[in-house]
C-alpha cells in the first residue's frame, strides 16, 4: 500500500490574522505535490505545523492512516517528517559532517566514531555530485552549497515525508539539476515529497499535483500535467492578471546622468563601466556567481574598492561604509533579505525608520507621532498586510518583507537618488512580483535611478531599460530592453 500523508480540517490563528482555515488534503507518495499560493496564503504556517515547530489549532495530521503528534521539530523529525526551510538550520561553526549527522552520529566504544563519520557523509556527497570536504566547516561554504547541506542533511534521516521550501532560491542551474534527480530518485523510492517554489517552471518541471492555497483556504487541487501557468495564476490571485509585463506603466522619459561607474574594481569584480540615468531601470544579469551582487557592494561601500572611479551627480565619491552611501541617497535592497536586510524580530516601524531616526526626534527623545505616521505612510503605499505597524517582520510573508525594505529606502523622511533591487522578487509569488514590477515603475517615474539585479532572465529583460550582463566578475556586453532576448543574454552570461 502506498504511503500518504493527510490534512484533516487544520486551522490556525494569530493575533489579527487567520492563517489556516480548515485545511484539508492529501499527499501521496511516489509523487510530488506542489503547495501553492501567494505570499501570505498559509504555506509556511502549513510547513510549520509540519515540522513541529507550531501547533495547530484545529484539526490533525495523520501519516499512513495514524495521527502524528507534531509537537515539536524533535517529534516531527521521529514520525519520519523533514522540511527543509528556506531560512539554513545549521550550526556554522560545525563541519559539514557533524551538521548532516547532528543528532545521530556513528558511535564507537560510547565515542563518536569520526573516520565512520567522514566516510558516511562523503558516500552522501559523493551521490550529490558535489565538491565539498567532509571536514569543511558550514561557515566557509557558499549560501547554495549550505543548503545542499540542509538538503543532504534531511536526506540523511531517511524520512517518510520530505517538503521543500524554495530549495533553488540559492542554487545554480547544475545545482537545480542535481536537486531535481534527487527528487525523482525519492519520488522512485515512494517518498511523499512536498515541494513550495514560486517559479512557475519548476512546478511543471518537477511536481505531479499541485495544492493551491488562498487567505489560508483550500483553492483547489489539479493534476500538473492538466493545467497551464495562466490556470495556477488564476487560481492563485483569484482573478486574471493578464500579462504582467505588457500591462507595467513604465517611465517613457530619462534626465541627465546620475550614476557613473569606471572601471571599478575589488577582490570580485575587474574594470566594472557603466552609467545609469534619473528615470531609468537599469538591469543587470549573469549567472549566480558572476558578480551582480558584488557591484552593488562596491557601489554601496560594503566593499572595499581597489580601482576605478564612481561618480554621484558628476562628482567623484568614495565610501568607507554603507552609511557614507545612504547619506549620498545610495539605498541597497540586499540578496538576502532575512539576513542582511531587515532586523527580523523588532516591529515594521522600527525597520522603516531606522536609517531616519536622527530625523524623528522631538528635542533629545524620538518622535513616537512622527515614527508612527513615517511607517503608517510606507504601509499604505506599499499595501503592506498588517494589522499594526508594530506587528514583528519576521512574522510577515516573504512579499511584504520586501515591501517593507522598500518603504524603508522611500520613505517621506528620505532623500534616497538610487535603489539597488538585488533578487527583489526572490520567494515571491506572481501576484507580488507584479505589484514589485509596477513600483520599481513607478519609483522610475519619480526621477529615481533604479538597479535592477534577477536571476531570472525573463524578468530582468522584460522589466528594465537596459540590461548589461556580467560574467566572471566582469561586464560582456550590454543592450536595450527591445534588444535583448533570453538567448543573447544566456550567450554574453556563460561566455568564456
Amino acid at each position: 500500500m502506498d504511503q500518504y500523508l493527510e490534512f484533516s480540517g487544520i486551522s490556525k490563528s494569530y493575533p489579527g490574522v487567520k492563517a489556516l482555515s480548515e485545511i484539508s488534503f492529501r499527499a501521496e507518495g511516489g509523487k510530488v505535490l506542489a503547495l501553492l499560493g501567494e505570499n501570505g496564503a498559509g504555506k509556511s504556517t502549513l510547513l510549520k505545523i509540519m515540522s513541529g515547530d507550531q501547533r495547530a489549532d484545529e484539526g490533525a495530521v495523520s501519516l499512513n492512516g495514524e495521527t502524528v503528534i507534531l509537537s515539536s521539530p524533535a517529534q516531527a523529525i521521529k514520525a519520519g517528517i523533514s522540511v527543509i526551510y528556506q531560512e539554513r538550520q545549521l550550526i556554522p561553526s560545525m563541519s559539514v559532517m557533524e551538521n548532516i549527522f547532528l543528532g545521530a552520529p556513528p558511535v564507537k566504544h560510547g565515542l563518536i566514531d569520526y573516520k565512520r563519520l567522514r566516510a558516511d557523509t562523503q558516500e552522501i556527497i559523493d551521490k550529490f555530485k558535489l565538491p565539498i570536504d567532509p571536514e569543511t566547516p558550514v561557515m566557509f561554504l557558499s549560501i547554495a552549497y549550505q543548503q545542499m547541506v540542509e538538503i543532504m542533511k534531511a536526506y540523511r534521516r531517511n524520512s517518510t515525508v520530505i517538503a521543500f521550501d524554495e530549495p533553488t532560491a540559492p542554487l545554480t542551474d547544475t545545482e537545480i539539476t542535481i536537486l531535481f534527480d534527487l527528487i525523482r530518485q525519492l519520488k522512485a523510492e515512494g517518498k511523499i515529497v512536498v515541494y513550495v517554489s514560486h517559479r512557475m517552471k519548476e512546478i511543471f518541471e518537477v511536481t505531479d499535483e499541485i495544492v493551491v492555497l488562498k487567505d489560508g483556504q483550500f483553492v483547489t487541487r489539479l493534476v500538473t500535467s492538466e493545467t497551464n501557468e495562466q490556470a495556477l495564476i488564476s487560481a492563485m490571485v483569484g482573478r486574471d492578471i493578464g500579462d504582467t509585463y505588457a500591462n507595467l506603466s513604465r517611465n517613457e522619459k530619462y534626465g541627465d546622468t546620475l550614476l557613473e561607474v569606471s572601471g571599478l574594481t575589488t577582490s570580485a569584480i575587474t574594470d566594472v563601466s557603466f552609467s545609469l540615468r534619473r528615470g531609468e531601470v537599469l538591469g543587470f544579469a549573469g549567472l549566480v556567481g558572476s558578480g551582480r551582487t558584488e557591484v552593488m557592494r562596491a557601489i554601496f561601500g560594503a566593499d572595499v574598492v581597489t580601482a576605478g572611479e564612481i561618480k554621484l551627480d558628476g562628482e567623484t565619491v568614495s565610501f568607507s561604509s554603507p552609511r557614507d552611501a545612504i547619506d549620498k541617497g545610495i539605498a541597497l535592497c540586499p540578496e538576502d533579505r532575512k539576513e542582511q536586510g531587515l532586523v527580523l524580530y523588532r516591529s515594521i516601524e522600527d525597520n522603516v525608520c531606522m536609517p531616519v531616526l536622527s530625523k524623528l526626534k522631538k528635542g533629545p527623545f524620538l518622535d513616537t507621532k512622527a515614527l508612527e505616521k513615517t511607517t503608517r505612510n510606507a504601509v499604505d503605499r506599499y499595501d503592506i498586510k498588517t494589522p499594526t505597524v508594530d506587528k514583528i517582520v519576521a512574522e510577515l510573508s516573504g512579499g511584504n518583507q520586501q515591501k517593507v525594505i522598500l518603504g524603508r529606502w522611500t520613505n517621506d523622511k528620505m532623500d534616497t537618488k538610487i535603489l539597488i533591487l538585488d533578487e527583489p522578487t526572490k520567494g515571491i509569488d506572481v501576484g507580488t512580483k507584479a505589484e514589485i514590477y509596477q513600483m520599481v515603475c513607478d519609483l522610475a517615474k519619480q526621477g529615481l535611478g533604479v538597479i535592477f539585479i534577477s536571476s531570472e532572465l525573463t524578468e530582468v529583460i522584460n522589466v528594465a531599460d537596459r540590461i548589461f550582463v556580467m560574467h566572471d566578475g566582469r561586464i560582456m556586453g550590454n543592450m536595450t530592453r527591445e534588444e535583448a532576448t533570453e538567448e543573447n543574454v544566456l550567450a554574453l552570461a556563460m561566455a568564456e
